[in-house]
C-alpha cells in the first residue's frame, strides 16, 4: 500500500520547471538575436591641402560660382558633373562673393535676362532658327532713337524679317538695345508686359536680389546683386541656344550686317565673355565663365563683376581672379581611402572602425574648408572585415560626393557561452526586436 510522499512531489515539480526552464532559456540564450553594437561617429584629421581662397575685386560687386568640374576617382577614370543648369534646384551657390551685397546697375547683363527670359517663352529647338519675325515701324524707330544717341544698335528697317536666333544673335553678341526691345515686344506684345514677366521668372529662378525695369539695362532700376549675377552667367552659359550663339564668331548674321561680338575679354586668360558693358550708372559691368585645366581635368567657373571703374581695373582684376583659380584648382583627396568616420563596440568587447573603402578625389577649388560631413551608418551584431556598414556625404566646391564606409575588422559572434552567461542582454535584445 503506497502512502503520500511531500518531498518526493516537491522534486517531482522543481524538476519539471527546471526542465522546462532549460527547455526555454536555453534555445532563447542560444538562437536569439545579438545586441546590436553601439555606434559612435568621430571627424577624421584635417586634410593638409592649403586653403587658396578666390581673389576677387575690391571694386562695386564681384562673385564666382562653380558651373562644371571634371572629377576623377582613384583609379583615374573621369565623369563631369554639371551644377549649374537652366533650372532653380540645380544652380550652384556662388563659392566668393566680395564687395557690396546690394543690387548694383547691371548694365548689359539685364540683355542676358531679356534673352533667357524671351527663350523661356519662345524656345527654340536644336539646330532650328525658331519663327521668322517682321520688323516694324516701332523696331525701326528704337534703332534711330539708339543710334542718334549713341548707345550700342544695330541697323534694320521697318519690314525686314529675321528669325529669332538672329535677333537673339544681335542681342547677345552685338549688345544690340534695339534688338532688346524688338524682341521683347515681339514674345510678350509690349514693354510693360516683358518686365513682368521678366521679374516673375527672375523670382522663379531665385534670383531674388535682382530686377529689371527694361530689356536693356540702360535704366538704373535694371540691377542685381553679385551673388545673383554669378548664377545668372551660370544660367546662361548652360542653355544651349544661347551658349551657341556665344561661341559662333562676330560674322553670325550671315545675310545682315553684321555685329561686333562685344563681349569677348581676356580669351587668352581663359575667360568666355556673356556680356560685356559700360554705363554712367553702372560702370564696367562683365558676366563670364573661366576654366582652369591641367591638360587631363578641368574647372569651370561662372562669374560676374559689376561696378568696375574702368576697363584697366576690370582687366587687373580678372587676371588677379584667374592667378587664384591657376593656384588653388587641383585635384583634392576629398574622402581618403581608410578616413575614420565611425567607431563601433560589441556588448562583449569587439571592436572596429567604419573607413573610408575606396578614395574619392576631384579637381576643383580649395577655396574654403569643406562643410561637416553626414554619416548614415546602419545597425547590425555581427559583421565580417571589409562589409558596408554605412555612407558618407559632404560638399565640395558646391558639388555633393559620397563613398561608402567599410568595417575595417570583424565583429564576430561572441559565441555560446557569452550567450548562456548574459541573460539579461539577450533577452532585452530579443524584445527591442
Amino acid at each position: 500500500m503506497s502512502s503520500f510522499r511531500p518531498g518526493r512531489l516537491i522534486g517531482i515539480l522543481v524538476g519539471t520547471v527546471v526542465i522546462l526552464g532549460l527547455g526555454v532559456y536555453g534555445p532563447a540564450m542560444l538562437l536569439g538575436p545579438l545586441p546590436a553594437v553601439t555606434a559612435s561617429t568621430v571627424t577624421p584629421a584635417a586634410g593638409t591641402s592649403p586653403l587658396t581662397p578666390p581673389v576677387l575685386s575690391a571694386n562695386g560687386a564681384s562673385a564666382i560660382a562653380v558651373l562644371t568640374a571634371t572629377t576623377s576617382d582613384v583609379s583615374g577614370t573621369t565623369s563631369t558633373g554639371t551644377t549649374s543648369t537652366g533650372t532653380v534646384s540645380q544652380a550652384a551657390e556662388p563659392i566668393a562673393v566680395a564687395g557690396t551685397a546690394e543690387a548694383l546697375p547691371m548694365a548689359s547683363i539685364a540683355k542676358v535676362v531679356t534673352a533667357l527670359v524671351v527663350l523661356d517663352a519662345k524656345p527654340i529647338a536644336d539646330g532650328e532658327s525658331g519663327p521668322v519675325v517682321t520688323l516694324t515701324a516701332a523696331d525701326f524707330q528704337s534703332y534711330l532713337d539708339y543710334d542718334q544717341v549713341g548707345a550700342r544698335s544695330v541697323t534694320v528697317f521697318a519690314d525686314e524679317q529675321w528669325t529669332e536666333l538672329e535677333l537673339l544673335q544681335a542681342l547677345l553678341l552685338g549688345s544690340s538695345n534695339n534688338h532688346a526691345d524688338s524682341v521683347a515686344r515681339w514674345a510678350f506684345g509690349s514693354l510693360d508686359a516683358y518686365v513682368e514677366a521678366a521679374n516673375a521668372w527672375l523670382a522663379d529662378n531665385g534670383l531674388t536680389g535682382s530686377a529689371v525695369v527694361d530689356a536693356t539695362g540702360l535704366g538704373d532700376g535694371s540691377a542685381g546683386t553679385a551673388t545673383d549675377l554669378a548664377r545668372l552667367a551660370g544660367l546662361a552659359a548652360t542653355d544651349p541656344i544661347v551658349s551657341s550663339i556665344l561661341e559662333r564668331p562676330a560674322s553670325a548674321l550671315a545675310d545682315r550686317r553684321g555685329v561686333e561680338n562685344t563681349t569677348s575679354f581676356l580669351p587668352e586668360e581663359d575667360i568666355t565673355g556673356i556680356s560685356r558693358s559700360y554705363t554712367d550708372a553702372a560702370g564696367v559691368c562683365f558676366l563670364f565663365t573661366a576654366e582652369v585645366s591641367d591638360g587631363a581635368s578641368s574647372f569651370t567657373f561662372s562669374g560676374a563683376f559689376i561696378g568696375e571703374p574702368t576697363y584697366d581695373a576690370l582687366t587687373a582684376d580678372l587676371t588677379a581672379l584667374m592667378e587664384s583659380a591657376r593656384a588653388g584648382v587641383g585635384p583634392l583627396p576629398v574622402l581618403a581611402a581608410g578616413d575614420e568616420y565611425a567607431t563601433f563596440e560589441s556588448a562583449w568587447g569587439d571592436e572596429a572602425s567604419a573607413v573610408v573603402g575606396v578614395s574619392r578625389t576631384r579637381y576643383a577649388w580649395q577655396a574654403a574648408t569643406p562643410e561637416a560631413a553626414t554619416v548614415t551608418l546602419k545597425d547590425f551584431a555581427t559583421a565580417r572585415t571589409g562589409a558596408n556598414v554605412g555612407e558618407v556625404q559632404l560638399t565640395v566646391a558646391g558639388e555633393e560626393l559620397s563613398a561608402a564606409l567599410k568595417l575595417d575588422q570583424a565583429i564576430n559572434n561572441p559565441g555560446l557561452g557569452w550567450r548562456l552567461l548574459h541573460p539579461i542582454v539577450m533577452i532585452t535584445a530579443l524584445l527591442d526586436q
